[in-house]
């Protein structure tokens, strides 16, 4: 599924070509996605303007003059590319035709093999189920190692599965998460609470993984994402991401880490594939054994 990075890159994809253009008709080649579409999509969004494209988390936003917001989810196979209209592939579900853009193409055409994607049509994005609920964004000033500590204060989960929780932070998936904790150095097993000292103050560890977290986002976003499987920006190119992994879908390969020695290693968390280094991510044994934080 792409994450944040991924999401990111085709909104700055879209966004020279669907800011200030009008929307003309929409054509729905099947009555649903995911979900079904709201009632009365292709009429709620025919003769509207978009006024700017954003991104919250893994959904992209439409955000139309006069108010409302079309909210697009990509699932897993979900991309939106520009074309004709003619002919039509065989997962091309939605189509939106567009004037007042210098778009390279009439049509902005959403396709989706697997349609895991989904479309609604927000009135208030702040009261909505899909971002009303939603932590701060990873790459924003509200994400710091004090959010963190407060979020994991107490906390038994695993730390990888807390960075997960759309809840405690926005749009992080499996590949970037497990990146982070491979560049700090923490064990994906290590409860949350023990990265947290008395009164939900952050340790060292704590900073160094919130570093980790932007510092990989950065990086992958410069690379235009990672390409597993299906993911392609607006104009038909891959992310080149995955040729810097250290250890997603690295298991019985060397460590990376310099001067570290071990092989990284696969486990299954929550029925989600974990990869990590078993010889630098410690955690307990980096920073003092096993005393607790004071």
């Amino acid at each position: 599924m792409p994450e944040l990075p991924e999401v990111e890159t085709v909104r700055r994809g879209l966004e020279p070509f669907t800011t200030g253009a009008r929307i003309e008709a929409v054509r729905l080649n099947r009555p649903d996605l995911r979900f079904p579409f709201p009632q009365g999509f292709s009429d709620r969004l025919t003769g509207r303007r978009i006024e700017m494209m954003a991104r919250r988390a893994k959904y992209l936003l439409f955000r139309l003059e006069g108010g409302g917001t079309l909210l697009a989810h990509l699932g897993m196979t979900g991309n939106f590319r520009y074309g004709t209209g003619d002919p039509m592939e065989k997962h091309d579900h939605v189509v939106f035709a567009l004037t007042g853009t210098d778009a390279p193409a009439p049509y902005l055409i959403y396709s989706d093999p697997r349609r895991f994607g989904f479309m609604d049509i927000l009135e208030d994005e702040e009261t909505s189920r899909w971002l009303g609920h939603l932590g701060p964004e990873p790459l924003g000033n509200q994400f710091d190692a004090v959010h963190l500590a407060r979020s994991f204060s107490g906390r038994k989960a695993p730390v990888k599965a807390l960075l997960l929780d759309q809840n405690v932070v926005a749009g992080l998936g499996n590949i970037y998460v497990s990146e982070a904790l491979h560049r700090a150095h923490i064990h994906p097993e290590t409860p949350g609470a023990q990265l947290v000292k008395r009164g939900a103050v952050p340790t060292p560890q704590l900073a160094d993984l919130t570093a980790a977290v932007r510092q990989v986002l950065e990086e992958a976003l410069l690379s235009g994402g990672s390409t597993l499987q299906d993911y392609r920006n607006v104009d038909g190119t891959t992310g080149y991401f995955q040729h810097r992994f250290a250890v997603y879908e690295r298991a019985g390969q060397a460590c990376l880490t310099p001067g570290c020695a071990g092989t990284v290693t696969r486990i299954v968390q929550s029925g989600r594939s974990t990869f990590f280094c078993p010889a630098c991510q410690t955690t307990k044994r980096r920073r003092g054994g096993n005393k607790k934080s004071r």
